[in-house]
């Protein structure tokens, strides 16, 4: 199947749902072309009838026919625009509604692997052009061939000879309009891809905006982007170039066309052999006839262009998923939009790594090997290493959101792939060393951890974190606004407001990683003071990075190449005086250093 028949296939299959709505705007589209058509006619009879009769007979009636034609063109004219509009947004709805309920259906590979301008433009730029090709590209299509076919019979029957010569003309506008058109695809492909450039660099600019002034690079980003943006333009100014050309050439064969007309057709007419008014039918015709030329053929050609973005489209929505639940899990648990809370069992928190390797999709280099280790229930188990060690690795295949290469992780005795992704999640709170606030309100934030929670249950969770205190000196205390990313918050009110919003939860597992990395003293120290009571009785996992935090810890394990060095409580290693050892004493003598 060629792309241009791919491409039809696709947008009937997209417009499917609204097929009654396009029948509707079909006809209203055809009966508007159609009216186009026969309104030479109308002149036509007025000249020949009027003009040259000198008489005003039926002028009355003549008058109520042609302002009735004139009303139903108008109407056929407004129901197939409404359509075309109302059709263009539903598509675009449900592409969107789509493409938005796959991603959240993806593993983190994939948002690791594409970078945020490359989804965005995907989901919203993509899915337009379908659904404005869907709906008004067909109607141009619709209308400028209906329009075409039917001046073309019109001026055959009326007059075959200067139908020849005009017909010549047309067939060259159409090769002409071919050529030019390719010319077209190719620049706009360019300038499309030169515009996901440009995005890229201004998505790259906003994201590091903190890293771009502290750097002092803004001369350098500025030089970078002026440099995309000149390419952007030179491929502007060559597509505006190309188009002035077609336009002109266009321009050329609808004057050589009307010159046609006029000389034969003059003849024609001071011979007695043609009528004034049957030369007037032609010269309108002539004159409107190109435009639908140039109109199919640029609608065909964007028609073909839009592949790419179906490729985009269809790309997404048939990408696989790194971690995904059995048939036989789903029927038991449900899948992510559709829980089956009903079946599913109280987590334990219980956890086991056995025999465990793991390697990231997009790598090549095995980040744990043959990793075993058992966690009881209610124990609070510390992981230190190196960058790259693997440490993020092991709570991440906790929360499953990546599966072992080889081996289990098992949750209460089993393996985690036994029970649905939805299930495990429901179960874990996460707390990340950059927090991430959903725009809105605290309270908003908050419920994202119990949609049910009470106010009286969000000031607890607030209060178990040393927050409430904070939360209420806000002017509008759980109603104040976060902003995006929580941006009106400090990195320590986010930290506080992310904890409780983990707690809330009430998860038999909790994990934090390196949760008071990007804290002031005086937050950490709020931060600890709740971890001694939140992880009481709960099992959890915490990523240190300040080894001073996590001395109370009921095992610590040492992480070197995705292996576990060492293994023990803190006096238990410090005693052995290796690898925790050298770290916690190396951290400290930094810690002196600055302080001396």
């Amino acid at each position: 199947m060629n792309s241009r028949n791919k491409t039809l296939t696709m947008m009937a299959d997209v417009s499917r749902p609204y097929r009654r709505q396009m029948i509707v705007m079909i006809t209203a589209g055809l009966i508007s072309s159609a009216i186009d058509s026969i309104l030479p006619l109308f002149n036509r009879y007025a000249l020949d009838h009027f003009v040259a009769l000198s008489t005003l007979d039926t002028l009355g009636i003549f008058i109520i026919l042609y302002a009735a034609v004139l009303l139903v063109q108008v109407l056929g004219n407004l129901v197939s625009t409404a359509l075309c509009g109302k059709i263009e947004v539903s598509v675009n709805r449900d592409l969107r509604d789509k493409s938005f309920y796959r991603l959240q259906s993806l593993s983190l590979s994939y948002f690791n692997s594409n970078s945020i301008g490359s989804i965005h433009s995907r989901v919203m730029s993509d899915t337009s052009k379908i659904g404005e090709t869907v709906a008004w590209r067909l109607m141009d299509i619709v209308w400028s061939g209906a329009y075409l076919v039917s001046i073309l019979i019109n001026m055959i029957i009326i007059s075959p000879k200067l139908f020849v010569g005009i017909f010549v003309l047309m067939l060259l506008a159409l090769l002409g309009s071919l050529v030019f058109q390719r010319k077209l695809i190719k620049v706009n492909r360019r300038i499309r891809e030169q515009n996901s450039i440009l995005t890229g660099h201004l998505n790259e600019m906003i994201t590091g905006i903190r890293s771009v002034k502290s750097f002092v690079i803004e001369d350098r980003m500025e030089g970078r982007f002026t440099e995309e943006t000149d390419k952007m333009r030179r491929l502007s100014v060559r597509s505006g170039h190309l188009s002035s050309m077609f336009s002109a050439m266009i321009s050329l064969i609808s004057a050589l066309s009307l010159s046609i007309i006029i000389w034969r057709g003059g003849n024609l007419t001071v011979e007695g052999a043609m009528q004034i008014g049957t030369l007037s039918v032609f010269m309108s015709y002539a004159l409107g006839m190109l435009w639908p030329v140039q109109q199919i053929v640029r609608t065909l050609t964007e028609i073909v262009a839009i592949k790419a973005n179906w490729e985009r489209y269809t790309a997404l929505m048939s990408t696989g998923t790194d971690v995904s639940d059995t048939e036989e899990v789903i029927r038991i648990y449900g899948d992510t939009f559709d829980p089956k809370r009903e079946n599913w069992e109280d987590m334990h928190g219980d956890v086991e790594f056995d025999k465990v390797c793991f390697t990231y999709p997009d790598g090549d280099t095995e980040v744990l090997t043959d990793f075993s280790l058992k966690v009881p229930h209610g124990n609070m188990v510390a992981i230190v290493g190196e960058t790259g060690a693997g440490k993020s690795t092991l709570v991440n295949l906790v929360c499953r959101f990546y599966e072992p290469t080889s081996g289990r992780v098992l949750i209460d005795g089993r393996d985690v792939r036994e029970r649905s992704v939805q299930w495990l999640h429901s179960h874990i709170g996460y707390v990340l060393q950059t927090p991430h606030l959903f725009s809105g309100t605290i309270r908003d934030n908050l419920l994202y951890g119990s949609p049910d929670a009470t106010e009286g249950q969000m000031k607890a969770a607030l209060e178990a974190v040393n927050a409430w205190d904070i939360v209420s000196s806000l002017e509008n205390g759980l109603d104040s606004k976060v902003g995006e990313g929580g941006q009106s918050l400090s990195t320590g009110q986010k930290q506080l407001i992310s904890f409780a919003r983990a707690i809330l939860a009430d998860p038999a597992i909790l994990i934090l990683d390196e949760a008071t990395a990007s804290v002031d003293t005086i937050t950490e120290k709020r931060i600890q003071q709740a971890i001694k009571t939140l992880t009481d009785n709960r099992t959890s996992f915490v990523i240190a990075h300040r080894l001073s935090t996590i001395t109370d810890a009921d095992m610590i394990i040492a992480v070197i190449d995705g292996k576990i060095a060492e293994q023990g409580t803190h006096e238990e290693l410090f005693a052995k005086k290796g690898y925790y050892y050298e770290l916690y004493m190396r951290q400290h003598e930094d810690i002196d250093r600055v302080v001396k």
